[in-house]
C-alpha cells in the first residue's frame, strides 16, 4: 500500500483482524507526526517573513488606504491632534520618584520652622539692631529655605525635582523664584517649571513670613537660566536617567535657525523634497510624510532641508479655507529637532546655494520616481538630492517614498519630533491654575452627533440630563470638572454646574490674547505679524489638558456605545 506518497510493503498477516487495530494507531501516529511538521514548517516560514507592525501607526499600506479613502476609516483627516515623540517616551519611575519633599529642606543646613497655619516663617538666631527696616534680601539661604518649604506645602499635588535660587523681585518685599516639577499622578516623561513671585514680611522679632505666592509664570525675574548657579536639587543616582533629556515645558524657547558657514556647507550632503500632494492635508497626514522624508534623511546620513512654511487645512481654520504661510514652529518644538537632527530651512539653504554651489562646483542629482528607493540613493555622491514629486494624486505623496520594501529600512523618527513648548506652557497654566487636581471629561458632538445615520444615539448620550447620569458614576461630586469638546455652545453643559465646578478652554483665554507671553512671542517669530490661536492649536491643547486630568472620561467607549468612526466601525476604531 502507499502512505504519503510513497511504497510500504505489506508483511505477511498484516491484514489479519487481530492486527488491524495496531495498524490503525500506527497510521494516526504517523498523520500526526507528519501534520505536527508541516505546522513546524509553516510557523518557521512566517517568523523568517514576518514584519512587525510600526509601534505608533499601522503599515503604509494600510495608511495609504486611510488617508486616499473617503470612508470612516480610523487614520483619515479630521482634526484630531496627532501623537508625537514625547507622548511615547518611557517613564524612569526611579528619576521621578527621586524629588525634593519638606524634610530634605529641614535637614539643610538651616532650621526652618512652620508657625500658624496661614504663613511660614523662619526665626532668626539674632534679630539685629535696624535689620527690621532693611529689605529682604532674596539671596539670604534663610530665605531660601523659607520659600521652598511654603511651596512645598502650598502646592500638594505636585513632586518638586529642583529649585532655582531666588532672586530680587518687583521691590524691597519681593523674591521671585523658579522650580521644575512634575504632578504628582503625571503620565507623561516630562517635566514642567514654574517661577513666581513670593511677598515676604518680616516681624518685629525679625522673623520671615510668607504673606502671599503669585500666580503661575509671575516671578519673571526667576526665568532667565543664570549661568553657573545651581539652586536647591536632590542628587540623582549616576546610573539614572538624567533629567536633561526630557522635554521641560516652561524654559525659554530659543528655535532660531541654524547657521552654516561656507566651508561646512560645502562640505555638507542634503535631502530636499520638492511638490507632491501632501500641502493643506491634515496635520496627521502632514507629519506621516514629513517624518518620511526626515527618516530618509537620518538613513542616507545627510542633512533634511525643510519648508517651516506649512499650509494649515480648512478643517482648523476659522476661515474654513486652506492658510498658507502658518510657521512650522506654532505646532512643534523645532530647538529640540534642531538639536536632535540635521535640519535646514529651505530659504536659507537656497540661499546658501546660489552663492556658493557655482563656485565650490556642487552637483544635484534629481529623483523624480518615488519609486527610486533609498537604499538606490546611498552611493549618491552628489550635494544635493532632490526628490521631485508630480501632480497626480496619491502617486505623489511623500510618504510614498517609504513604502513597500522601504517600510522595514527607514523608520520614522518619531522620537525627534515634540509638540511646540509654547502651546504645552498654555498647557500647563491652564492645569496650575486648577491646581493640578481636577477630572476630565472629553465630549465629542458637533457633525457628529446631527448625524444620526453613523451616530444613532451620540447626541442624546451627551445631553445635559444624560451626562449627570454618567457622570455621577465616574467622578465624584463637588470636583473641578474640565470638559474638551467640539461643541461651540458650552452654555448647554450648564446643568453640569449644579454637580460640578465646570471649566472650558475660553475660560483662559488671556493666556493667548494680545497681552499673552505667547502672543508676544509668535509675533515675534512671525515678523511682527499677529497669529491667530487657530483650530489645530485650540484642539491641541484641549486635548493636552484632558490628558492631564486625574479621572479622565472619554465620549466613545465610556459617555455611549456608538463606534468613533461611525455604525459597525467599532473593531476598527479600537484597533
Amino acid at each position: 500500500m502507499k502512505m504519503f506518497g510513497r511504497s510500504v510493503p505489506l508483511r505477511p498477516g498484516a491484514l489479519r483482524p487481530e492486527n488491524l487495530g495496531q495498524h490503525a494507531l500506527a497510521m494516526i501516529g504517523n498523520l500526526c507526526f507528519s501534520l505536527f511538521v508541516i505546522g513546524v514548517l509553516i510557523f518557521t516560514i512566517i517568523a523568517a517573513t514576518y514584519e512587525p507592525e510600526d509601534p505608533l501607526f499601522r503599515p503604509s499600506t494600510k495608511i495609504t488606504t486611510f488617508l486616499t479613502s473617503t470612508s470612516n476609516a480610523t487614520f483619515k483627516s479630521d482634526d484630531s491632534v496627532v501623537k508625537t515623540g514625547e507622548d511615547f517616551m518611557p517613564v524612569n519611575q526611579t528619576l521621578f520618584e527621586s524629588f525634593i519633599n519638606v524634610t530634605d529642606v529641614e535637614n539643610s543646613n538651616l532650621v526652618v520652622e512652620a508657625v500658624g497655619e496661614e504663613a511660614v516663617t523662619a526665626v532668626s538666631n539674632e534679630c539685629e539692631g535696624g535689620r527690621l527696616s532693611q529689605p529682604i534680601d532674596c539671596r539670604d539661604p534663610e530665605v531660601f529655605h523659607l520659600m521652598m518649604k511654603a511651596t512645598i506645602e502650598q502646592f500638594k499635588d505636585i513632586h518638586f525635582y529642583k529649585f532655582g535660587k531666588p532672586v530680587a523681585g518687583l521691590n524691597e518685599s519681593t523674591c521671585d523664584m523658579a522650580w521644575r516639577f512634575r504632578p504628582k499622578e503625571g503620565k507623561a516623561a516630562a517635566f514642567y517649571k514654574d517661577y513666581r513671585r513670593f511677598v515676604i514680611s518680616r516681624s518685629e522679632d525679625c522673623s520671615l513670613s510668607i504673606v502671599s505666592i503669585g500666580e503661575y509664570h509671575t516671578g519673571i525675574n526667576a526665568r532667565k537660566k543664570k549661568k553657573n548657579q545651581k539652586g536647591f536639587e536632590k542628587k540623582a543616582n549616576k546610573n539614572e536617567q538624567s533629567p536633561d533629556s526630557l522635554p521641560v515645558v516652561g524654559e525659554i524657547v530659543n528655535d532660531t535657525l541654524p547657521f552654516v558657514d561656507e566651508s561646512s556647507f560645502s562640505q555638507g550632503k542634503y535631502l530636499i523634497y520638492v511638490g507632491g500632494g501632501d500641502r493643506c492635508k491634515s496635520m496627521n497626514h502632514y507629519l506621516w510624510s514629513f517624518l518620511c522624508a526626515l527618516g530618509e534623511a537620518q538613513y542616507l546620513n545627510r542633512t533634511l532641508v525643510m519648508d517651516l512654511s506649512i499650509c494649515l487645512s480648512k478643517i482648523y481654520t476659522s476661515s474654513n479655507q486652506d492658510e498658507e504661510g502658518k510657521d512650522f514652529r506654532f505646532y512643534f518644538d523645532f530647538e529640540h529637532l534642531r538639536e536632535s537632527a540635521s535640519v535646514l530651512d529651505q530659504d536659507q539653504f537656497w540661499a546658501d546655494w546660489e552663492k556658493w554651489h557655482k563656485k565650490d562646483k556642487l552637483s544635484l542629482y534629481l529623483a523624480e520616481d518615488f519609486r527610486i528607493t533609498p537604499m538606490k540613493l546611498l552611493d549618491i555622491k552628489d550635494s544635493l538630492i532632490m526628490r521631485k514629486f508630480g501632480s497626480v494624486e496619491p502617486d505623489n505623496y511623500w510618504y510614498r517614498v517609504c513604502e513597500g520594501e522601504t517600510e522595514s529600512i527607514v523608520q520614522r523618527p518619531w522620537h525627534l519630533l515634540w509638540k511646540s513648548r509654547r502651546l504645552m506652557d498654555i498647557v500647563s497654566a491652564i492645569t496650575a491654575k486648577l491646581n493640578w487636581d481636577y477630572d476630565s471629561v472629553h465630549i465629542v458632538r458637533g457633525e457628529k452627533a446631527k448625524n444620526k445615520e453613523q451616530w444613532p444615539n451620540l447626541d442624546s448620550d451627551t445631553s445635559p440630563d444624560t451626562l449627570i447620569a454618567t457622570l455621577g458614576n465616574k467622578i465624584e461630586e463637588g470636583r473641578n470638572l474640565y470638559i474638551a469638546t467640539n461643541e461651540p455652545d458650552t452654555t448647554l453643559f450648564d446643568p453640569l454646574k449644579d454637580k460640578y465646578s465646570t471649566h472650558f478652554l475660553d475660560e483662559y483665554k488671556e493666556l493667548w490674547d494680545e497681552n499673552s507671553e505667547w502672543y508676544s512671542e509668535t509675533t515675534k517669530l512671525n515678523k511682527g505679524v499677529p497669529v491667530e490661536f487657530d483650530g489645530y492649536m485650540r484642539v491641541s491643547v484641549d486635548t493636552e489638558v484632558f490628558l492631564r486630568g486625574k479621572k479622565q472620561v472619554e465620549t466613545f467607549n465610556d459617555l455611549t456605545n456608538d463606534c468613533k468612526d461611525g455604525v459597525n466601525t467599532c473593531s476598527a476604531s479600537s484597533s
